[in-house]
């Protein structure tokens, strides 16, 4: 009896030590991208988001998001400044990266960021595609959002040449998931026309944010709005696009 006890008392332990010893099994959405992704600072109540920095509320217990994204970033800088390497070294069989790039990568003027859209940038996305499969992890490719651009008729124009069809070739040679942002959020600015969609943006004025000097019109960078707006695309594309991580979604 008392043998008996003690071996049950054992593997009762054995079973806790394991508990406690184990890794967090959770599935973690690695972020990969620039300004339009990244986390911003609250600091004087700083009206600019990234999508990424919204993502979390996205979702129920069992995947946590990681942003490594940030501003001003291209994918040549984001390696050369081992930002990627960073990610890699964290990465674990099931995890996804999520990778948004291109803002930067056009800015031919600077060499510490450019990367021409049909070489060096289709050669990073490649990469990045390559090192997560070695890892067991799944990568998704996703196209830049647009700049808010509009004419003196009011039409829409696009800003970002060819690399989002730089990303659409990668994710199809390669038959990696693609969420093509940069049409949902052309589509979306179409809708709301030049005044509302300054609502997605940073169009602030001071009676709003009374710490600022002077108004805000930026129409490369998320207001909080558009960041969720964004973010609401992203999880469409999630449901779509991957299902078995949509039922981690909330309703």
């Amino acid at each position: 009896m008392k043998k008996g006890f003690l071996y049950l008392l054992s593997m009762v332990l054995a079973l806790v030590l394991v508990g406690l010893t184990s890794p967090n099994h959770d599935i973690t959405i690695f972020l990969a991208g620039d300004s339009t992704v990244a986390d911003k600072p609250y600091k004087n109540g700083n009206p600019e988001k990234g999508w990424g920095q919204i993502m979390p509320l996205y979702f129920k217990k069992g995947v946590r998001i990681e942003n490594h994204a940030v501003n001003g970033r291209s994918t040549k800088s984001f390696i050369d400044e081992g930002r990627w390497d960073s990610i890699m070294s964290k990465v674990k069989p099931g995890d996804y990266v999520l990778i948004e790039f291109g803002h930067n990568d056009a800015k031919s003027e600077d060499p510490k960021r450019y990367a021409a859209a049909e070489t060096d940038y289709t050669n990073n996305l490649k990469r990045f595609v390559n090192d997560v499969r070695q890892k067991g992890a799944i990568p998704v490719l996703a196209t830049p959002i647009v700049r808010r651009r509009f004419n003196d008729e009011g039409l829409f124009y696009d800003t970002h040449g060819q690399y989002p069809d730089a990303v659409r070739k990668v994710a199809a040679e390669t038959n990696t998931v693609l969420f093509d942002l940069h049409q949902t959020t052309r589509h979306l600015l179409e809708q709301l026309g030049t005044e509302k969609s300054k609502l997605l943006y940073l169009h602030i004025d001071t009676t709003e944010y009374r710490h600022l000097e002077k108004p805000i019109a930026d129409d490369t960078h998320l207001s909080g709005y558009g960041a969720f707006r964004v973010c609401d695309m992203v999880a469409a594309q999630i449901r779509e696009n991957i299902p078995s991580l949509g039922e981690y979604l909330k309703d």
